[in-house]
Protein backbone atom coordinates (compact mmCIF):
# COMPACT_ATOMS: atom_id res chain seq x y z
CA UNK A 1 0.00 0.00 0.00
CA UNK A 2 1.69 2.92 -1.09
CA UNK A 3 0.80 5.41 2.11
CA UNK A 4 3.14 7.43 3.96
CA UNK A 5 2.48 7.89 8.20
CA UNK A 6 3.88 11.00 9.11
CA UNK A 7 4.07 12.85 12.33
CA UNK A 8 4.87 16.39 13.04
CA UNK A 9 6.71 15.57 16.62
CA UNK A 10 6.67 19.48 17.78
CA UNK A 11 3.06 20.05 17.03
CA UNK A 12 1.75 16.20 18.29
CA UNK A 13 -0.02 15.84 14.57
CA UNK A 14 -0.15 12.69 12.75
CA UNK A 15 -1.87 11.43 9.70
CA UNK A 16 -1.33 9.31 6.57
CA UNK A 17 -0.36 10.66 3.80
CA UNK A 18 -0.34 9.24 -0.12
CA UNK A 19 3.53 8.78 -1.26
CA UNK A 20 4.02 11.51 -3.98
CA UNK A 21 2.76 14.22 -1.59
CA UNK A 22 5.04 17.28 -0.56
CA UNK A 23 5.71 17.74 2.89
CA UNK A 24 4.56 21.32 2.93
CA UNK A 25 1.22 19.64 1.59
CA UNK A 26 0.95 17.22 4.14
CA UNK A 27 1.92 20.20 6.54
CA UNK A 28 -1.20 21.72 5.31
CA UNK A 29 -3.64 18.78 5.37
CA UNK A 30 -2.72 17.70 9.00
CA UNK A 31 -3.15 21.82 10.17
CA UNK A 32 0.37 22.46 10.61
CA UNK A 33 1.69 26.08 9.23
CA UNK A 34 3.50 25.26 6.08
CA UNK A 35 5.36 28.22 5.10
CA UNK A 36 2.39 30.49 3.29
CA UNK A 37 5.45 33.14 2.75
CA UNK A 38 8.02 30.73 0.35
CA UNK A 39 9.03 32.80 -2.49
CA UNK A 40 10.96 30.06 -4.76
CA UNK A 41 11.75 32.40 -7.46
CA UNK A 42 13.65 35.12 -4.94
CA UNK A 43 14.82 32.02 -2.84
CA UNK A 44 13.22 33.19 0.02
CA UNK A 45 11.18 30.30 2.34
CA UNK A 46 9.87 29.94 6.22
CA UNK A 47 9.48 26.04 5.63
CA UNK A 48 12.52 24.89 6.85
CA UNK A 49 11.96 21.56 8.98
CA UNK A 50 14.00 18.34 10.13
CA UNK A 51 13.34 15.14 8.86
CA UNK A 52 14.56 13.19 11.79
CA UNK A 53 13.03 9.84 10.57
CA UNK A 54 12.38 9.14 7.46
CA UNK A 55 14.89 11.01 5.25
CA UNK A 56 15.73 7.98 2.59
CA UNK A 57 12.05 8.36 1.76
CA UNK A 58 12.40 11.87 0.38
CA UNK A 59 13.46 12.98 -3.21
CA UNK A 60 16.74 14.51 -3.53
CA UNK A 61 17.85 17.62 -2.71
CA UNK A 62 16.46 19.78 -5.57
CA UNK A 63 18.80 22.78 -7.33
CA UNK A 64 16.86 25.45 -5.62
CA UNK A 65 17.84 23.51 -2.05
CA UNK A 66 21.24 23.08 -2.96
CA UNK A 67 21.20 26.73 -3.35
CA UNK A 68 19.37 27.71 -0.30
CA UNK A 69 21.68 25.87 2.25
CA UNK A 70 24.81 27.29 0.68
CA UNK A 71 27.61 27.47 1.69
CA UNK A 72 27.43 24.95 4.53
CA UNK A 73 24.47 22.68 3.08
CA UNK A 74 21.98 21.40 5.08
CA UNK A 75 22.24 19.99 8.93
CA UNK A 76 21.78 16.57 9.50
CA UNK A 77 17.97 15.77 7.92
CA UNK A 78 16.90 19.94 6.96
CA UNK A 79 14.87 19.86 4.04
CA UNK A 80 12.69 22.22 2.71
CA UNK A 81 8.96 21.61 2.96
CA UNK A 82 8.02 23.17 -0.48
CA UNK A 83 10.55 21.36 -2.13
CA UNK A 84 10.93 17.96 -0.58
CA UNK A 85 8.54 15.04 -1.54
CA UNK A 86 7.73 11.68 0.10
CA UNK A 87 8.89 9.27 -2.67
CA UNK A 88 8.18 5.79 -0.89
CA UNK A 89 5.99 4.00 1.76
CA UNK A 90 7.36 3.93 5.11
CA UNK A 91 7.44 6.42 8.53
CA UNK A 92 8.45 10.22 8.61
CA UNK A 93 8.65 11.98 11.38
CA UNK A 94 9.84 15.70 11.12
CA UNK A 95 10.25 18.41 13.50
CA UNK A 96 8.88 22.12 12.41
CA UNK A 97 11.17 25.34 13.34
CA UNK A 98 9.69 26.90 16.47
CA UNK A 99 8.19 30.40 15.55
CA UNK A 100 9.30 33.35 17.21
CA UNK A 101 6.49 35.14 18.55
CA UNK A 102 6.54 38.78 16.79
CA UNK A 103 4.15 40.78 19.42
CA UNK A 104 3.03 40.26 22.21
CA UNK A 105 -0.63 39.02 22.80
CA UNK A 106 -3.27 41.95 24.98
CA UNK A 107 -3.06 41.34 28.43
CA UNK A 108 -6.43 40.39 30.35
CA UNK A 109 -6.36 43.61 32.00
CA UNK A 110 -5.95 45.37 28.42
CA UNK A 111 -8.54 42.92 27.14
CA UNK A 112 -11.51 44.15 29.82
CA UNK A 113 -10.41 47.81 29.16
CA UNK A 114 -11.26 47.81 25.91
CA UNK A 115 -14.79 45.93 26.40
CA UNK A 116 -15.67 48.67 28.89
CA UNK A 117 -15.13 51.52 26.50
CA UNK A 118 -17.16 49.56 23.54
CA UNK A 119 -20.32 49.27 26.63
CA UNK A 120 -20.02 52.63 27.30
CA UNK A 121 -20.39 53.74 23.82
CA UNK A 122 -23.81 54.78 22.63
CA UNK A 123 -25.72 52.11 20.11
CA UNK A 124 -24.96 54.35 17.35
CA UNK A 125 -21.43 54.63 18.23
CA UNK A 126 -20.75 50.55 18.05
CA UNK A 127 -22.77 50.13 14.93
CA UNK A 128 -20.31 52.79 13.36
CA UNK A 129 -17.60 51.21 14.99
CA UNK A 130 -18.57 47.46 14.14
CA UNK A 131 -19.98 48.75 10.43
CA UNK A 132 -16.05 50.60 10.18
CA UNK A 133 -13.98 47.46 11.48
CA UNK A 134 -16.15 45.23 8.63
CA UNK A 135 -15.31 47.69 5.77
CA UNK A 136 -11.65 47.89 6.18
CA UNK A 137 -11.79 43.45 6.61
CA UNK A 138 -13.91 43.23 3.04
CA UNK A 139 -12.83 46.84 1.35
CA UNK A 140 -14.79 47.28 -1.35
CA UNK A 141 -16.24 43.97 -1.34
CA UNK A 142 -18.36 44.84 1.60
CA UNK A 143 -20.54 47.40 -0.50
CA UNK A 144 -20.70 45.16 -3.50
CA UNK A 145 -22.51 42.66 -1.12
CA UNK A 146 -25.02 45.33 0.05
CA UNK A 147 -26.18 46.21 -2.98
CA UNK A 148 -26.17 43.35 -4.95
CA UNK A 149 -28.77 41.75 -5.42
CA UNK A 150 -28.51 37.91 -4.03
CA UNK A 151 -28.93 35.88 -7.05
CA UNK A 152 -26.11 38.17 -9.07
CA UNK A 153 -24.13 37.57 -6.08
CA UNK A 154 -24.16 33.44 -6.13
CA UNK A 155 -23.41 33.94 -9.31
CA UNK A 156 -20.17 35.68 -9.41
CA UNK A 157 -19.36 33.93 -6.12
CA UNK A 158 -19.23 30.76 -8.03
CA UNK A 159 -17.27 32.43 -10.91
CA UNK A 160 -14.67 33.91 -8.34
CA UNK A 161 -14.74 30.36 -6.68
CA UNK A 162 -13.51 28.55 -10.11
CA UNK A 163 -11.11 31.49 -10.93
CA UNK A 164 -9.69 30.87 -7.67
CA UNK A 165 -9.07 27.20 -7.63
CA UNK A 166 -7.56 27.50 -11.27
CA UNK A 167 -5.03 30.16 -9.49
CA UNK A 168 -4.65 28.17 -6.66
CA UNK A 169 -3.80 24.82 -9.00
CA UNK A 170 -1.46 27.59 -11.38
CA UNK A 171 0.49 29.09 -8.37
CA UNK A 172 1.28 25.40 -7.20
CA UNK A 173 2.66 23.66 -10.23
CA UNK A 174 4.55 26.99 -10.56
CA UNK A 175 6.02 26.41 -7.11
CA UNK A 176 7.33 23.03 -7.89
CA UNK A 177 10.44 22.30 -8.25
CA UNK A 178 11.86 21.68 -11.69
CA UNK A 179 13.44 18.38 -11.59
CA UNK A 180 10.40 16.44 -10.12
CA UNK A 181 8.24 18.57 -12.91
CA UNK A 182 10.65 16.92 -15.79
CA UNK A 183 10.17 13.40 -14.49
CA UNK A 184 6.53 13.61 -14.62
CA UNK A 185 6.50 14.58 -18.14
CA UNK A 186 9.09 12.28 -19.02
CA UNK A 187 6.31 9.73 -17.48
CA UNK A 188 3.73 10.57 -18.68
CA UNK A 189 2.68 13.86 -16.67
CA UNK A 190 1.14 11.95 -13.25
CA UNK A 191 -0.38 14.21 -11.07
CA UNK A 192 1.85 14.26 -8.04
CA UNK A 193 -1.09 13.59 -5.09
CA UNK A 194 -4.53 12.40 -5.09
CA UNK A 195 -5.86 15.72 -4.67
CA UNK A 196 -4.34 16.81 -7.93
CA UNK A 197 -5.17 13.43 -9.59
CA UNK A 198 -8.98 14.48 -8.74
CA UNK A 199 -8.69 17.85 -10.15
CA UNK A 200 -7.70 16.16 -13.37
CA UNK A 201 -10.77 16.32 -16.17
CA UNK A 202 -12.53 12.54 -16.52
CA UNK A 203 -11.55 10.79 -19.59
CA UNK A 204 -14.71 10.54 -21.80
CA UNK A 205 -15.65 6.42 -22.15
CA UNK A 206 -15.82 5.20 -25.90
CA UNK A 207 -19.30 3.43 -26.72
Amino acid sequence: MDDVEIKFTREGLEGIVPVGTYLGDAMRRLGVPAGEDCEPATNAHECVVTVTTGADLLSPLTALETTYFEPDGPKDGERLACQAKIERPGEVEVMTKEKATTEEPATEAESDEYRKQFTELPLEKKIADLMRLEAITLGETFSFILNSPFKVFEKVGDVMAEFGMKLEHNAKQARRPSEHTEASTENGAKPDTEEEAKEEPATEQQS
